[in-house]
């Protein structure tokens, strides 16, 4: 068996926790697999780079998709294999590539699965597996905060998004592979690299994490009545259709604003800017997937 690591977020939970997950490795053979644990996301990375220098191949990620970023932040590039284990709140990125929310299910993808090379997004320089978003997704993102995930769930993503149906639209010119995409008003910018965003929407409807390209998605509903049919949209069809919905694909993306505004990657928010690069870094990733997948 390969050299194998445990990189874990310590406060998050799934099924018997960490002691399952150490106990269902050592049933698999894997007795001596290093073990990192940390208390929150933003000191996965290191730990990461300590489970890459003492060179192990397969790497179990224990928490939900603000780990998973934090961690592939750092695997971009190397030969390791990620394997999720999904013990977050939405987990976006493991249901949009079918690993079970179970640690059996996920230990066997892990261990007897296929692997993926799949393509991450980069903003600013920060990568991310999911998706980035700019304006109301980000606004949903801070106000879904960890106590309201703890009482109501995935519900959480709902709440937040009611809260936030007035946002102040931003002036935005966003610049596609190098030519001008769209100039006007938006509530909403959406990088993804997958096609599932909080909540079940379907964000992007024909996204691939391995086909060297973003889907890009601009919201330009303005009050609660655009925002209702815009849902609504996607709920009963694509929501691509909605009259305040701008959707491509690309490479590198160049976003401007008229004023500082918050962001997001991967359920994570980030300090308030004004310009955007955001770029995929194709095959970037060795993710674990079940074995014939149909997932995207």
């Amino acid at each position: 068996m390969s050299s194998v690591a445990v990189v874990a977020h310590a406060g998050k939970s799934l099924d018997g926790g960490l002691p399952q997950l150490r106990e269902t490795l050592e049933a698999n053979g894997i007795s001596n697999a290093r073990w990192y644990e940390v208390p929150k996301s933003r000191l996965a990375p290191s730990q990461l780079v300590r489970a890459l220098r003492k060179r192990a191949e397969l790497i179990f990620v224990w928490g939900g998709d603000g780990m998973v970023q934090r961690c592939m932040d750092v695997a971009a590039g190397s030969e390791a294999r990620i394997a999720i284990v999904p013990a977050g709140t939405a987990n976006l990125f493991a249901s949009n590539l079918g690993i079970p929310k179970s640690i059996d299910g996920a230990v066997q993808v892990g261990l007897g699965g296929s692997t993926r090379k799949l393509d991450v997004g980069s903003v600013n320089g920060e990568k991310f597996a999911v998706m980035a978003g700019v304006g109301f997704d980000a606004l949903v993102i801070r106000d879904a905060d960890r106590e309201l995930k703890r009482k109501l769930g995935r519900a959480a993503y709902v709440l937040a998004a009611a809260r936030n149906l007035r946002v102040k639209p931003f002036e935005a010119r966003i610049d596609v592979d190098g030519k001008r995409w769209f100039r006007g008003p938006a509530s909403l910018v959406l990088f993804g690299n997958v096609g599932e965003a909080f909540a079940g929407i379907k964000a992007f409807d024909d996204a691939r994490p391995d086909d060297g390209l973003l889907e890009v998605g601009v919201g330009s509903a303005d009050g609660i009545m655009d925002w209702s049919r815009t849902f609504v949209r996607s709920a009963v069809g694509k929501v691509s259709d909605s009259p305040f919905v701008s959707v491509t694909r690309g490479r590198s993306i160049e976003v401007r604003l008229d004023r500082k505004v918050l962001y997001e990657l991967d359920g994570g928010t980030r300090s308030k800017t004004r310009k955007f690069r955001v770029d995929v870094v194709p095959s970037a990733v060795n993710v674990c997937v079940p074995g014939g997948s149909s997932h995207v």
